[in-house]
């Protein structure tokens, strides 16, 4: 009794077997297409929606990333870059590993090389395509610069450079002047120069007395 269901089975499996095997200029059908077709934004794209046109928001001012509650009295130095005076640090205000170092050469090429290239000299493809003028990092001017001006450029933003406030995370903006100096120091080295002294100066643009916190990604 069970013989004639047992040929239907297999007819049916051989059937399949040949359908899927066989190919055809028509369209596949998609009998559920939601999840291909969404109505989403795309990184980095327009929205008529926002009043900066920007689909891409940045975290509501005041937000605290866990574990990035900032003690602006006694760790200053490592949020903003400054001392108690008001000055920039002239040194990197946290310990300098091998993975500090890894990570800062990381972050580097993500952020920075497109526009002052992976060794530091201002020719990224910004300035290849487009002829963006970028400073180079071995000028005896960023050389001079304290750590913590490097880093509360990176922080806010100069000129033509947006800010990345949000997009770096505090520790890894540190790792990148770190990554910084390391190329600065060999490129001395290789032309036989002395590394310059630094100066530390006051900021000299006006502070911001509740800046928004970042969130790490």
């Amino acid at each position: 009794m069970r013989t004639p269901h047992i040929a239907l089975a297999l007819v049916l499996v051989a059937l399949s077997g040949c359908a899927r095997g066989c190919t055809s200029s028509r369209p596949p059908i998609n009998v559920n297409p939601n999840m291909d077709v969404q109505p989403r934004y795309e990184p980095q794209a327009a929205s008529a929606f926002f009043y900066d046109g920007a689909e891409m928001r940045a975290p509501v001012p005041g937000t605290v990333a866990r574990g990035e509650l900032r003690d602006l009295i006694n760790d200053a130095p490592y949020w903003t870059g400054k001392d108690t005076s008001g000055a920039f640090v002239l040194e990197i205000p946290m310990p300098v590993t091998d993975a500090v170092r890894e990570r800062g050469a990381q972050r580097f090429d993500i952020y920075c090389a497109a526009c002052h290239d992976k060794g530091g000299d201002g020719k990224g493809i910004l300035f290849e395509r487009g002829k963006v003028p970028t400073p180079s990092f071995h000028s005896d001017r960023l050389r001079q610069m304290p750590d913590g001006q490097i880093f509360d450029t990176i922080t806010n933003g100069l000129g033509l450079m947006p800010s990345y406030r949000y997009p770096i995370p505090v520790a890894d903006r540190w790792a990148i002047i770190v990554h910084l100096r390391a190329l600065q120091a060999r490129r001395l080295e290789r032309s036989g120069g002395a590394a310059p002294v630094q100066t530390a100066t006051a900021d000299q643009t006006p502070a911001d007395p509740t800046p928004p916190q970042q969130v790490t990604p």
